[in-house]
């Protein structure tokens, strides 16, 4: 078991930098800075656990894990609002400058919406911070799931396709989600044993998947951006609108009340 971990911990390893390096040729991290850094983040956090696990770090590993855990959740964050605000790429002049920070919001929102529904699957017998660990766990492999079905879902209305990037690398992250949520599911029903850590394989063999994938993606040329339809440009173009009308009114009430007190 021990040494089908590290195979797949170098397999991963040679993917990522194989990745990075395509991007760095390609200087496709400039559009894509947080999958950029979450790839170099990935590559230097996989390193580091293995070494905590074999040495006299080992004792403190789960703080330390905590913390990875907590950082690759707003890594994820980050990328997915990356990518929501790639997508919008073809319309973003006409969007008000800090339209990303809705885009931020709404992904926040849905992280919010997602806490009590995951915590409806996490086992009874989980200490307080055990629970915690299993939120931090399922709630960003959740949220990537259901963004990249919501894009293929929505791929035609958005223009978008199996060769564009945003799409490429949502499917990637769709992917060991999906895997990693079902090996999850399946821990909670069983006991710790040889069955219980092949799974755990199984899951990291999904992210070495992912990484090929991103590696053949990379590899090739992206298709051209397609323009929205004129409908759904009007549409996106509407809400964001309405969102930032909505934004300003906000500020405005805010600065009255505050005019209000002052002159009190």
């Amino acid at each position: 078991m021990g040494d089908l971990q590290t195979v797949a911990l170098i397999s991963a390893t040679a993917a990522e930098l194989l990745i990075i390096a395509l991007m760095i040729r390609g200087r496709e991290f400039r559009a894509f800075p947080a999958f950029f850094l979450f790839l170099c983040w990935s590559l230097f956090s996989d390193w580091f656990l293995f070494y905590v696990r074999h040495s006299s770090l080992a004792t403190d590993s789960f703080q330390i894990y905590l913390v990875q855990l907590v950082i690759d959740s707003a890594m994820i964050f980050a990328l997915l609002v990356e990518i929501a605000w790639s997508i919008l790429r073809p319309i973003r002049k006409s969007l008000p400058k800090y339209s990303w920070i809705g885009i931020a919001v709404l992904v926040a929102l849905g992280a919010l919406i997602l806490w009590p529904i995951a915590g409806l699957t996490a086992p009874d017998s989980l200490s307080d911070l055990g629970r915690k660990l299993f939120l931090l766990q399922q709630i960003p492999a959740i949220l990537r799931a259901v963004f990249f079905l919501a894009l293929v879902a929505f791929s035609q209305l958005l223009s978008i396709g199996w060769r564009d990037r945003e799409l490429q690398i949502a499917t990637g992250l769709g992917f060991y989600s999906i895997v990693s949520l079902a090996v999850t599911t399946i821990h909670t029903h069983q006991a710790v044993g040889a069955q219980y850590e092949w799974l755990d394989v199984v899951a990291g063999l999904s992210y070495v998947a992912a990484l090929f994938y991103w590696d053949y993606s990379f590899a090739t040329k992206p298709a051209e951006r397609r323009e929205f339809s004129p409908q759904m440009q009007s549409m996106l173009l509407a809400v964001a609108g309405a969102a930032h009308s909505t934004r300003v009114a906000l500020g405005d009430a805010a600065a009255d009340r505050s005019n209000k007190h002052r002159d009190r």
